[in-house]
């Protein structure tokens, strides 16, 4: 691969791109506004802003929000699903959990209509085992039926179809002869595992966003080609890895988290180069924060994610844990008398009070800028309406100076954010003081330091460009295939002969799909485990195993101890069940120079100051602003200090100390008590 390499993350705010040429570690970099409703425009104007000739790009790797913002806005393509006679409700009734714990209503839209699902005799019981025979006659009628109605998709979901497909297959068949397009999604062919909600939930998101993605990508890539892109274009999926344009959309869902999953890889790579195996990794924007755990340089995936209330994805997806807590989110003294930040947003339109939009609502960044942590001057009048404002909604209901009430306004913030973290670390049995925090988004470094004094994070690691994080994970992204397969069985009641043998088979399934793809790599890794958890218990547990031939002795092992780490408790004389069998395949491309994100021709041999201005910290303290790109690589600076740059603001507290590694990484040490 001789050419360029570029990543591009499309967000609801900006465009982002990264272009890194292999040969020399040289990097272009553009930010553009998102064009909606095509955000093909602002892929090829972030392009056009960064200078670069398509024609001498190798590799496009691309993050989008389309599938994610089209199922939490529900913007989605008219659907219809056929399922088993007397279960056209499980979408809707899904399991026994309330969207608020201590209240008795709530509101939820399932992603099929009911008038849309439509039910049909046939029936397997849990060994696959045919009860009722597919009556074709009345699956023809069904699907005739929600195609006169204007369906867009089609979705198969028969009960137990993961024991024996055959009668989804059939179907499948059946439709095509009638279906007026391609779209058509078995549910076990997207998910083989045993629960019929979270399986028919996975289809269904699948279908319905699978027209939308196809057009969308179908377009870019002619749009791209059409500039003299002459190479494939390759989509990130939820899982971290990426898949060629042409096949994304045959399994649409999976792009689901696709910009999360984006920053979570950036943060592998960055922290492999950095010597730091262990990362929370802690993503704020405009509207929410995003937090996940990286463990020994490895990708925190799970099958397990909610996106939302009663909306479970159950396929591979990094795990990321999200808050309403970003810049734009509202600060507000509520009717008690306690004051609350989040999740409402200001959003960027019309946005915080600062930015003169129109905003009049006080917000995490008005506090920011009041609090000296952004440069006044840069906002004119719409500073001191901020201000007005702090004084007027925060500061005198609750008898407190603008600064002060600036202050509480940071620290609540802050303690949400903190608790996301804990969501992903001590609750998963971790401990916070093993890990470096990795701090990114256009507003995570200001908020970093306060985190990890909070949760006694001995590190914080910010990147070269925390603000365009996205657009490097798709730069670095591997190609990865996810598999898991349901047997559901007891442990000791399990043929292992079986498990070897359906281990073998998902391996070389990942590698002959791999093989396809026409990316150069160094090698290709595969990974297992077991989903297990003890007879009795609904939660499942992610066991990982050294091989594709363990032995039930040493499942029964791996499995205790995993609970055991978790829980704190061993349960001996209850029985362990198989679950899930999961294989990931990986193909490793070839490492990319990262050292010059930051030009070293800006650099300066000497620290300097650009200016100097007043920064709350408790109260007033003259502060030196340093501009990063003119930091020395050696760098060594003790706080207070504030590290501006293109695409983020740094906030060095006092006490804290922060020097430079190789790539233009900053490491800021955190003192605690």
């Amino acid at each position: 691969m001789a050419g360029l390499v570029a990543g591009v993350d499309v967000g609801g705010t900006f465009t982002d791109l990264m272009i890194l040429d292999p040969a020399t570690g040289d990097v272009r970099l553009s930010k553009v506004p998102t064009m909606l409703p095509n955000q093909a425009g602002g892929v090829l104007a972030a392009f056009q802003a960064a200078g670069a000739a398509l024609a001498d790009v190798d590799l496009i790797v691309h993050g989008t929000t389309t599938t994610t913002n089209a199922v939490l806005e529900r913007a989605l393509c008219k659907t219809g699903l056929v399922t088993t006679m007397g279960f056209r409700d499980v979408l809707e009734l899904g399991r026994r959990t309330r969207p608020n714990a201590y209240g008795m209503t709530g509101h939820f839209v399932p992603v099929i209509p009911r008038d849309l699902r439509l039910e049909v005799p046939e029936r397997m019981d849990a060994k696959g085992r045919v009860l009722t025979p597919l009556d074709e006659p009345a699956l023809r009628a069904a699907v005739q039926q929600l195609a006169d109605q204007g369906c867009e998709s089609l979705v198969i979901h028969f009960l137990h179809a993961y024991a024996n497909p055959a009668h989804e297959q059939r179907a499948a068949e059946v439709a095509a002869e009638i279906w007026p397009n391609g779209y058509i999604t078995m549910g076990h062919a997207l998910l083989s595992e045993s629960r019929e909600f979270e399986r028919g939930v996975t289809a269904a998101v699948n279908a319905s966003v699978q027209p939308l993605l196809e057009r969308y990508v179908a377009r870019l890539a002619g749009d791209l080609k059409a500039r003299g892109y002459g190479r494939d274009l390759l989509v990130m999926n939820g899982n971290g890895g990426m898949v060629a344009a042409d096949k994304v959309s045959r399994e649409a869902v999976k792009t689901v988290m696709s910009g999360p999953a984006s920053g979570v890889m950036a943060a592998v790579a960055t922290g492999r180069r950095a010597g730091m195996a262990n990362l929370l990794t802690y993503d704020m924007g405009g509207t929410s924060t995003d937090v996940a755990m990286i463990k020994a340089g490895r990708a925190p995936v799970s099958n397990e994610i909610e996106v939302e209330y009663a909306m479970p994805i159950h396929v591979s997806m990094v795990d990321v844990r999200t808050v309403g807590a970003g810049g734009g989110s509202i600060a507000r003294v509520d009717a008690s008398g306690m004051l609350r930040v989040g999740p409402e947003s200001a959003g960027s339109t019309p946005g915080p009070i600062c930015y003169g939009r129109g905003g009049t609502r006080v917000t995490i960044s008005d506090a920011n800028l009041i609090l000296g942590r952004l440069p006044a001057h840069r906002f004119g009048q719409a500073a001191e309406a901020a201000r007005a404002a702090m004084a007027d909604q925060i500061g005198t209901p609750l008898g407190l100076s603008v600064e002060q009430a600036a202050e509480a306004v940071v620290r609540i913030a802050n303690t949400h954010m903190a608790g996301a973290i804990r969501m992903v670390s001590i609750s998963m049995g971790a401990d916070p003081r093993d890990f470096a925090l990795f701090a990114f988004g256009g507003a995570g470094p200001l908020h970093s330091v306060a985190l990890a004094r909070e949760l006694a994070i001995p590190k914080v690691l910010i990147p070269a460009r925390p603000g365009i994080t996205n657009a490097l994970g798709c730069v670095v992204a591997d190609l990865r295939h996810d598999f898991v397969r349901t047997l559901n069985r007891p442990l000791d009641g399990v043929e292992m002969a079986d498990v070897h043998a359906l281990l073998a088979a998902q391996e070389a399934e990942g590698r002959r799909l791999i093989a396809a793809e026409r990316i150069a790599l160094t090698g290709i890794e595969a990974e297992y485990s077991a989903d297990m958890q003890f007879i009795g218990q609904t939660h499942l547990l992610r066991v990982p195993l050294l091989g594709p031939t363990p032995s039930r002795a040493d499942l029964q092992a791996r499995f205790e101890a995993v609970y055991h780490a978790r829980f704190r408790v061993d349960l001996p004389n209850i029985r362990a069940n198989l679950v899930n069998l999961n294989c990931s395949v990986t193909g490793r491309r070839p490492e990319l120079d990262l050292s010059r994100l930051i030009d070293p021709k800006g650099r300066l041999e000497t620290v300097e100051a650009k200016e100097s201005r007043r920064v709350w910290f408790g109260g007033w303290v003259e502060t030196p602003v340093y501009w990063r790109d003119h930091l020395p690589l050696d760098l060594d600076l003790e706080g207070p200090a504030i590290i501006e740059q293109m695409d983020t603001t740094i906030i060095i507290d006092p006490g804290c100390r922060v020097t430079s590694d190789p790539d233009g990484n900053l490491i800021i040490e955190v003192p605690h008590a």
